[in-house]
């Protein structure tokens, strides 16, 4: 879509661009010893203290079984920021000035007093306030332990002081069920409100993922045409070149469906098919991603497979390597039935999308990593370019591309020099990493920002928790009445999925884009 000479972003309106700093706050990362700390949380804080974004005054407390030291647990983190070029030493060492560690045992009633008691001398020392965001990078099965725990102490109580606060933020999964889930908002709600609760979906702090809603509601040329009339139906294809790896024991517990539907695939269809909020405040942006969600047709329990098909990678070749099926995975229980790969076709029967078909798809151990968003449209009504007919051109499709490659296609017919009807499809691409000087910051550089500054926008809402599983349990209980792998199809690695993930759209007259 031509150089970067020529195409750039209009900096006229810099001045909204400027972003919000957070409050003068206390950091517990609860599972301070886990991958997700030192893969995300860590580095995304730092990131966020490099660019000035980080209040004057905080603190890094980690929390973990393991006995450390702060000096050991520091030299820990210093050492995994030191191993990223990009880093500043300079920086990494002011940082570091900022990070605590308490060994902690969840179930131990005396672990929480003392937690208590390092808060209040580390709020003196840097002169944070009571401002406490607790971060539960732990496994489920530690929520309720841990959310107890601080209630029980006094840590989950709002602060009478103005402008102090306890934040809690809670990784995914959230429930295993509609049930379940219902149990763990109840038990949650005996200490903790709801306004202090930040579900995260990481999908959801992605800037291509925000930038939905931008692309819809900003630009009048796609809003116009975003609907029943112009639209053919809609791809939402997230995949990954990985099998389960360390994560088998996870994996057995929720399969695809619970991993990657329940919140971003779903969350994503919000975005994508949501009516404008009235303004863009947590509450009115909410509102609209629950109205959407409550218009989602129930799957018809007599015809399930035609709406949800599930699939299991066996051995195969990725990237010219040779990989083990999922069975043979280790952790993995001899004859499993949990899916690797999910494909449902969702319908919305309101205004807008009735009869719009909305083709979600997510799977492991595909032949590439890829997350996109495919808004395919309709034919034109007639040709022309006789002897071409209208089904020959290619119907114009806006491809929203949110990982590895983040940006935007669109594609189109244009004419190619030579005869009158010489065409073909073109493509106009928009590259983030191209035409941005500073490379997008990582989703949860987004969301931790937003905990400690009080937005909660990106956030997920119990509402929205409860509605998504009401939507998937009824496919979870059809599955379920089916574990002799009846309705599970095995597909090899290094292919999208089974073949009848294939055929529903084929049923359809349509076909999945090639990835």
């Amino acid at each position: 879509m031509g150089s970067r000479d020529n195409v750039h972003f209009d900096d006229s309106r810099a001045e909204y661009c400027m972003e919000v700093k957070a409050d003068n706050c206390g950091i517990v990362i609860f599972g301070a010893s886990g991958d997700l700390t030192h893969r995300k949380l860590l580095p995304s804080l730092f990131n966020l203290f490099r660019r000035g974004l980080l209040p004057e005054h905080f603190f890094i407390l980690g929390c973990a079984r393991a006995s450390l030291s702060d000096g050991s647990f520091r030299e820990n983190i210093i050492g995994l920021l030191n191993n990223s070029l990009q880093y500043e030493a300079e920086n990494i060492a002011e940082f570091s000035k900022h990070i605590y560690y308490i060994e902690f045992e969840y179930s131990n009633d005396a672990a929480y007093s003392a937690l208590f008691d390092k808060l209040i001398q580390l709020e003196k020392l840097h002169k944070t306030g009571e401002r406490r965001l607790f971060y539960l990078s732990t496994p489920p099965n530690l929520i309720l332990p841990i959310t107890r725990g601080l209630g029980q102490i006094g840590l989950a109580g709002e602060v009478p002081d103005p402008g102090h606060w306890p934040h809690l933020v809670i990784e995914k999964p959230f429930g295993h069920d509609s049930c379940s889930a219902l149990a763990l908002t109840e038990a949650l709600s005996e200490y903790w409100k709801e306004s202090q609760i930040y579900r995260i979906d990481h999908y959801l702090g992605k800037e291509t993922v925000q930038n939905i809603l931008v692309l819809r509601f900003a630009n009048i040329v796609f809003e116009s045409v975003w609907n029943r009339q112009y639209i053919d139906h809609v791809q939402i294809t997230v995949g990954e070149s990985d099998g389960v790896g360390s994560r088998a024991q996870y994996y057995e517990q929720a399969g695809t469906l619970r991993d990657m539907f329940q919140n971003h695939m779903l969350q994503m269809l919000a975005l994508v098919a949501m009516e404008p909020p009235a303004e863009f405040t947590a509450e009115r942006y909410r509102e609209e991603k629950l109205k959407l969600l409550r218009a989602i047709r129930p799957f018809p329990q007599d015809s399930i497979k035609e709406y949800a098909v599930r699939g299991q990678y066996a051995a195969g070749v990725v990237s010219g390597e040779n990989v083990p099926g999922y069975a043979d995975e280790k952790g993995v229980a001899p004859g499993s039935t949990v899916e690797t790969t999910t494909a449902l076709k969702i319908m919305i029967d309101n205004w807008r999308w009735r009869g719009v078909p909305f083709y979600l798809r997510s799977g492991k151990r595909w032949a590439k990593r890829v997350s996109e968003i495919a808004i395919v449209f309709r034919h034109v009504p007639h040709s022309m370019f006789s002897p071409l007919t209208a089904e020959q051109l290619e119907a114009n499709t806006l491809v929203l591309k949110i990982q590895p490659e983040e940006g935007v296609r669109l594609g189109l017919e244009a004419k190619r020099p030579g005869p009158k009807n010489c065409m073909s499809a073109l493509s106009l691409d928009f590259d983030y990493k191209e035409f941005c000087a500073e490379a997008s910051p990582d989703a949860y550089e987004r969301l931790l920002l937003d905990c400690m500054a009080s937005d909660q926008t990106l956030f997920v809402q119990k509402e929205e928790v409860q509605l998504a599983w009401s939507i998937l349990t009824p496919v979870l209980d059809a599955w379920k009445a089916h574990e002799n792998k009846d309705s599970l199809y095995l597909y090899p690695a290094g292919e999208s999925g089974p073949a009848p993930i294939f055929d529903m759209l084929a049923k359809d007259g349509r076909q999945w884009r090639p990835l």
